[in-house]
């Protein structure tokens, strides 16, 4: 009997500069935190991130931190640690492992980078438009730290989103400006700042049409490889870095379209994937899918940081539509 045929999936090319962006990035944090070079600020992951990078900070994501956590499968050793000190089971985990990483001082940043820690902040910055705890997570960090805390609290359950909202929003968002140049010593730039804008819309507008890639049939990659290759839309939003790598990505998608190259080879069924990716078993979910002749093709996770209402035309209002009619901010008859 001969041996039945393994089929292996086609690796995406753009992951080698996607490696190295990442660990530039890493690095340049690292850095910073121990020569003073440049002021860094903590950022949740639908924050104001264009307002800390228009003003200087480098920006860091510990939402980010509690993924490769979970991805390096520390997460579960580490949470005890903060439900040792009273943090519930039951809240998000994300803020647990990150809590019980500090605590322990392990960080997945060792293995990858030989990081030693994460990079001390300059000031906390949160938006509790995505999660209602990250409020909670950066306070406690800025009372280990000593450490200033600002942030915007956004409406949440919500339908038709008015001008209301909007003008609320946006008015947080300009009056972290007086806080911010406390920690920065500069006088706020509207020119930079409308420049980052420019940025987070051009990545956004390129992630959007990578995505879409996936309506293709057969599908040039999965949701599997848009976990992966959705980092710089996360964390180098508002920089240059991001619509360089995209503008990489998105041509090799389109290739791949052109040339049928499938990312489940024998195509046999698509499908959309619900909530947060399971970031321990990323692979192995993905070898089954694979085996199954299943691509997941969408999702609400990984459209999440699609920003194109951003205006640099209109700042600070842009800023609060786009991080104000998130999916999740929504309520249950508007999605």
């Amino acid at each position: 009997m001969s041996e039945e045929k393994k089929t292996t999936r086609r690796g995406i090319a753009a992951a080698k500069p996607l490696k190295k962006l990442m660990a530039d990035y890493f690095y340049e944090m690292d850095d910073a935190a121990k020569t003073g070079s440049r002021k860094i600020a903590w950022c949740t992951s639908v924050g104001p991130a264009e307002l800390l990078r228009g003003m200087g900070f480098l920006v860091y994501y510990p939402e980010n931190h509690g993924a490769m956590l979970g991805a390096t499968r520390m997460a579960t050793d580490l949470i005890p640690y903060a439900n040792a000190m009273g943090y519930s089971p039951d809240i998000c985990s994300y803020l647990t492992c990150d809590v019980g990483s500090y605590l322990q001082k392990k960080t997945p940043l060792t293995m990858a980078y030989n990081i030693e820690s994460v990079p001390r902040p300059d000031v906390l910055v949160f938006n509790t438009n995505q999660c209602r705890d990250v409020q909670d997570w950066f306070a406690w960090y800025s009372r280990e730290l000593n450490v200033p805390l600002v942030g915007v609290h956004t409406h949440r359950d919500i339908g038709d989103i008015g001008e209301p909202q909007i003008k609320d929003i946006a008015s947080q968002i300009e009056d972290l400006v007086p806080e911010l140049e406390k920690v920065t010593g500069e006088k706020f730039d509207m020119d930079r700042f409308k420049e980052a804008l420019g940025h987070s819309r051009r990545t956004s507008e390129l992630w959007k049409a990578c995505l879409e890639a996936s309506a293709a049939i057969p599908s040039p990659w999965t949701f599997f490889d848009a976990t992966i290759h959705m980092a710089p839309a996360v964390v180098s939003r508002g920089t240059k870095a991001a619509n360089d790598y995209y503008e990489l990505l998105l041509p090799e998608l389109e290739q791949r379209i052109k040339d049928g190259v499938a990312a489940v080879e024998g195509e046999k069924h698509r499908l959309y994937w619900e909530g947060m990716p399971i970031w321990g078993k990323l692979r192995d979910l993905s070898e089954q899918f694979f085996s199954l002749k299943s691509c997941v093709v969408a999702s609400t996770y990984c459209n999440s940081w699609i920003f194109d209402q951003l205006d640099p035309d209109e700042p600070f209002e842009s800023m609060a539509r786009a991080y104000t009619e998130l999916f999740i901010v929504r309520d249950e008859p508007y999605k």
